[in-house]
């Protein structure tokens, strides 16, 4: 069986991500959308927020799970049996960093190879702190995240400006 883990932060997640993720479960027989927890960000919403939103999201794909996961996206990788690391490309800026990234989880994990999917044109442009962004200003977010959470996103989001 072939295993692709998709990892991020997905704070919130997007249609970019989405995109990605929907492209990878056409190429694998299973994805893993891993909810990074870094103690060291500050994400908007927690993982275990984050995971639901993914769940819904992606609900109507039958090979495509999602799980939380801290530590070392290599080692997790090799605990969850898979062998490829999917990643989204937005521009070429994003390509340095992934590049390295990939180059070290291959060096941890010498049986995981990273492929990165270039983003479909009408979301090369979008980023989990733009929606953040719109949304905090009571814009429209409906256009970048999934519908089924687009409610809950932006009533967080302005719910938290107003907080300030």
């Amino acid at each position: 069986m072939k295993i692709a883990v998709c990892p991020g932060s997905f704070d919130p997640i997007t249609l970019g991500h989405l995109d990605i993720i929907q492209r990878a479960s056409l190429m694998f027989d299973k994805v893993i959308v891993a909810v990074l927890v870094n103690p060291g960000k500050n994400p908007s919403f927690t993982a275990e927020e984050r995971l639901n939103m993914i769940k819904r999201a992606v609900a109507d794909i039958p090979n495509v799970e999602a799980e939380c996961f801290d530590g070392l996206l290599a080692e997790y990788v090799r605990l969850r049996k898979a062998h490829t690391i999917v990643k989204g490309l937005r521009a070429v800026t994003d390509f340095e960093y992934e590049f390295q990234m990939a180059l070290i989880n291959r060096k941890l994990n010498p049986e995981a190879d990273t492929v990165f999917l270039t983003t479909s044109s009408q979301h090369m442009y979008l980023s989990s702190s733009m929606v953040k962004s719109i949304a905090r200003f009571g814009g429209d977010i409906s256009d970048f995240v999934p519908e089924c959470i687009c409610r809950e996103i932006s009533d967080r989001l302005s719910r938290q400006r107003n907080d300030e």
